[in-house]
């Protein structure tokens, strides 16, 4: 209806709210089942972007031992493609009969998920972050990717000092797009805390990460004994 779009319009009208998205999952208490409710976390966000046609590409992935991630970066690029993820920020928690416990007990997991999005150039060059703020350290990119994979260092972990905040990108073939690439997030990922804060500056912003565990989830995921998907801002189940 055309209520329901103006309703819509107004809802997504922030100021990143109309482009693309870089979304981060992170598995959090629970072992390796919490690390599988974090590849399927991945799955439902992938899905949710290839049915609204945007296009999902992945920055990082760091596999868990068994089964599963430890953690995973995707790219959604689309018309309101941060309007629509920005709040599924936040940690998700599930329960279910777990397949890798022997007795197939009743378990609970957490996965911590967040949202950055993809800025413009003309945001990107106006956000200066000094060269003494930043540690880089190269790792060796993991998976399928040809010649290059595991035996040069491609893949960059970038951390911003003051804060604290890290990201890592392993996807692309050289490190200097690595690297250009995680800035980018870097810079996504302080403008969205400022907004948060309502710093007026970059240095203003303290680094807050909340933990994926008990009292800190946004929605619960219930399949084990009843099933049922809650959202625990709203109520709506």
């Amino acid at each position: 209806t055309e209520i329901g779009e103006f309703e819509l319009q107004v809802l997504l009208e922030g100021e990143h709210d109309r482009g693309g998205a870089v979304l981060t999952v992170v598995a959090g208490a629970g072992g390796t089942e919490a690390m599988d409710w974090a590849q399927m976390l991945v799955r439902m966000y992938t899905r949710f972007g290839q049915g609204r046609g945007y296009s999902v590409r992945s920055l990082e992935e760091s596999p868990g031992e068994e089964a599963g991630v430890k953690s995973a970066t995707i790219r959604l690029e689309g018309e309101f493609a941060y309007g629509f993820l920005k709040g599924e920020k936040g940690t998700h928690r599930l329960v279910r009969l777990s397949p890798f416990n022997a007795q197939n007990k009743r378990q609970t997991s957490f996965a911590r998920v967040e949202v950055m999005p993809v800025l413009e150039e003309n945001v990107l060059e106006e956000l200066v972050i000094p060269e003494n703020e930043l540690e880089v350290t190269t790792m060796r990119s993991g998976g399928a990717g040809g010649q290059n994979v595991n035996k040069v260092e491609t893949g960059v972990r970038m951390k911003h000092i003051p804060t604290g905040i890290a990201v890592r990108c392993t996807q692309e073939r050289t490190q200097l797009m690595n690297k250009k690439i995680a800035l980018e997030m870097i810079k996504a990922k302080l403008l969205v805390i400022q907004e948060e804060q309502r710093a007026a500056e970059l240095k203003e912003i303290k680094g807050e990460l909340v933990d994926a565990a008990w009292g800190t989830q946004v929605r619960n995921y219930v399949f084990q004994p009843y099933k049922m998907v809650k959202d625990t801002r709203t109520s709506y189940e």
